[in-house]
């Protein structure tokens, strides 16, 4: 059996309960070494093998889980965040069925909770933002024509780009150029809950110039929209005025 488990954004202790007893059970983990922090590998069992996949290529990972599973071993695939964003998993899985090898997948903290968390705000405010665009900008990895930064943009809503940090001086024209006001806020969120987690605050035409400021190259996640410094209407969520099901109106 093969558990790929979303490691969490970078704390050793933001990984699920049920990823940490994977690992501690695994006899062999494969681990993205370049992002996931190491601390979670000190729990694995003496003789569980380790493997940095950072190093290797898919069909040298896929051929390490399938002498594992023809000995009866179980194997770990840990990832960092959460798997099912930007994880390569897909690619992984469809290997998995090809070889008739049985798979689950464990959720992870994603970077981009944890980013909103090291910002201290919420990504959708009533009147604001009710919608968060997850992307990338276009760099060596192609992206569909329809799902350009510049036609995203055009919503204007509250957006998270992944990967993107090596193209900041590209993401901020067509930002603009597909609607966003160069002063829209804006923030780097590098190695999101890490020790050495730094949160650049900025807009959309400072981009480039603030990574550079701060030493920023990679491991970052950038985040834009009026969520980073607008008011908002208080939600009925919790308003004495407004009835739910559980609670009446209070006048």
């Amino acid at each position: 059996m093969v558990h790929i488990v979303g490691a969490g954004c970078g704390a050793p202790d933001l990984i699920t309960l049920r990823g940490e007893r994977y690992l501690e059970q695994a006899d062999v983990i494969i681990y993205a070494g370049s992002l996931v922090n190491r601390e979670l590998l000190e729990n694995a069992k003496e003789g569980c093998v380790i493997h940095d996949s950072s190093k290797m290529t898919l069909e040298e990972t896929t051929e390490i889980v399938r002498k594992a599973e023809e000995s009866g071993k179980m194997t770990v695939r840990l990832h960092t965040g959460d798997p099912s964003l930007y994880g390569a998993i897909g690619e992984q899985i469809r290997e998995f069925n090809r070889l008739g090898i049985k798979y689950d997948i464990t959720p992870g903290v994603s970077s981009f909770c944890g980013a909103a968390a090291a910002l201290g705000t919420e990504y959708t405010l009533p009147d604001v933002s009710q919608t968060v665009i997850i992307t990338r900008a276009e760099g060596k990895t192609p992206v569909p024509a329809s799902e350009s930064l510049r036609s995203l943009a055009s919503h204007k809503t509250t957006m998270v780009l992944f990967l993107s940090t090596g193209l900041l001086n590209k993401v901020t024209q067509e930002l603009i150029a597909g609607g966003y006001s160069p002063d829209t806020p804006a923030a780097i969120v590098y190695k999101a809950s890490w020790d050495d987690e730094k949160v650049c605050r900025c807009t959309v035409s400072t981009l480039e110039e603030t990574a550079r400021a701060n030493g920023i190259t990679k491991t970052a996640l950038i985040t834009v929209g009026d969520f980073l410094e607008s008011s908002f209407t208080r939600s009925h969520l919790y308003d004495p005025a407004y009835p739910t099901e559980y609670r009446e109106a209070k006048k």
